[in-house]
């Protein structure tokens, strides 16, 4: 049997639904009230114990957007007012000063993300307010790096140059699907000729690494449009690419409501869709590092994948483990590494709480050394594929895991023993629920509805 149709039969067996793994415990398990001091005292410590050694990573949320993807499930707030910018700026800034106050040294930036939202809403003149407020009171690490979403139809030239001036090397374009029938369903009408021109912008102005989002999935795409539109980006060669498969969470996205869902492909035309983009994608010279992510054999996040510092973070695949991620801004994401924080999601309440001087966060987790101990088994088997078990937790992973291990050795997507585990060829292809068979929440939680998207 050929390996693409023993690839299509386990796909079909493992198309469950289960989490990304950009945080474990995963978001749906942590607690809608978080202790505020034990949160400060947590960041306290990791901001003492890292920035002196690896620096921070920081992420800033930027929610807005002139018009609504109904696809989209991150949080954003539609308006063609621009008048916005500046008062969300100035309470970023006071979120920014009260972190500063727990910091007891000048911090160091090593990695720093715009994410949305739409960043490129902002004009460069506030993004150039925003960038100089927070680097002018911290230190530029040797190796940081610094990214940003940008939008093809309004990432300007004068965009690309702000950015680039204050240490901004990498974009990523949500550019989803080229075909205008699958755009006007989903209300993101871009030109080709527009990803064209902002592609070159940023590359003629120095960037080095172009990463564009493409999705399958979406409605009325077919086989032949996702081959028109990988056929198309390839033309372009983005040094990476995020193939996400679309994510229908209708109970959570309110925006998803408005598709028909008779126009979304089924399970195993989705499976095609995927298998197509995977084979023109890797016959082109990309390679599979894993959870939807392509990269050239010349970037850097292929480089980090080879040499096993590949890291896993709530904005995905990164080449950065500081240890400390802050993130600023509504509904943004906070991680020390043994405790998590989430931001207010309404803007309104997210302001509120910044102009009375207090903390905006709304819910997070404490983790406990049990956590830890999973997290990192998740985390080596996304970043590494590979991950030795500690002694003291095999009661556990007797328990929970090694029966789960047994049937993926089965289908041929791991080797295992009792020391520890690594992913076979194939089953790199299916590292999320490779991850779920350490997840002893899912494990110890009862069946009830379904909270996550499908693997495939």
């Amino acid at each position: 049997m050929k390996s693409e149709a023993v690839n299509s039969i386990l796909i079909r067996k493992y198309n469950q639904p289960v989490p990304r793994y950009t945080s474990y415990p995963t978001v749906p398990f942590w607690k809608d009230e978080l202790d505020i001091e034990q949160w400060k005292e947590a960041f306290r410590n990791k901001f003492s114990e890292q920035n002196h050694i690896n620096g921070i990573s920081l992420y800033i949320h930027l929610p807005f957007c002139e018009s609504l993807c109904t696809y989209c499930g991150c949080n954003k707030k539609i308006t063609t007012n621009h008048k916005v910018e500046e008062e969300y700026i100035d309470v970023l800034e006071k979120e920014w000063a009260m972190y500063r106050k727990l910091m007891k040294q000048t911090p160091v930036i090593r990695e720093l993300h715009l994410g949305g939202g739409t960043p490129t809403f902002f004009s460069p003149r506030n993004l150039q307010r925003l960038l100089k407020f927070i680097l002018k009171s911290s230190i530029l690490h040797p190796k940081h790096e610094f990214s940003i979403e940008g939008h093809p139809n309004n990432t300007t030239p004068e965009h690309l140059k702000t950015l680039y001036n204050n240490g901004f090397r990498r974009i990523s374009y949500g550019v989803q699907d080229n075909d205008p029938e699958v755009q006007r369903i989903i209300n993101r009408i871009q030109p080709f000729e527009n990803v064209k021109a902002a592609t070159e912008n940023a590359r003629s102005i120095g960037f080095t690494s172009i990463n564009f989002d493409l999705i399958y999935g979406l409605p009325k795409q077919t086989l032949e449009s996702i081959e028109r539109t990988i056929n198309k980006i390839i033309e372009l060669k983005p040094d990476r690419i995020a193939f996400y498969s679309y994510a229908h969470v209708p109970w959570t996205s309110k925006a998803q409501r408005l598709f028909d869902e008779s126009d979304l492909p089924g399970a195993e035309e989705k499976i095609l869709l995927y298998l197509k983009g995977k084979e023109l994608l890797m016959k082109n010279g990309y390679v599979d590092i894993g959870m939807d992510h392509f990269a050239l054999p010349t970037d850097e996040l292929y480089l980090a994948w080879k040499a096993g510092r590949l890291h896993r973070n709530f904005m995905g695949y990164t080449t950065q483990n500081s240890g400390l991620l802050l993130g600023l801004g509504v509904s943004s994401i906070s991680d020390t590494g043994n405790a998590f924080a989430q931001n207010q999601k309404a803007l309104h309440d997210y302001y509120t709480s910044i102009n009375e001087g207090k903390f905006a966060i709304k819910r997070g987790y404490i983790l406990t050394d049990e956590d830890i101990a999973f997290r990192k088994y998740i985390l080596d088997i996304c970043c590494k594929g590979e991950t030795s078990f500690k002694e003291e937790h095999i009661p556990l992973l007797e328990q929970y895991t090694f029966p789960v291990l047994a049937d993926l050795a089965k289908d041929g997507l791991i080797e295992w023993n009792r020391k520890g585990l690594s992913l076979t060829d194939q089953g790199h292809y299916f590292l999320r629920n490779i991850c779920s068979a350490f997840d002893l929440y899912l494990h110890r939680s009862a069946p009830g509805k379904q909270i996550f998207s499908k693997a495939i």
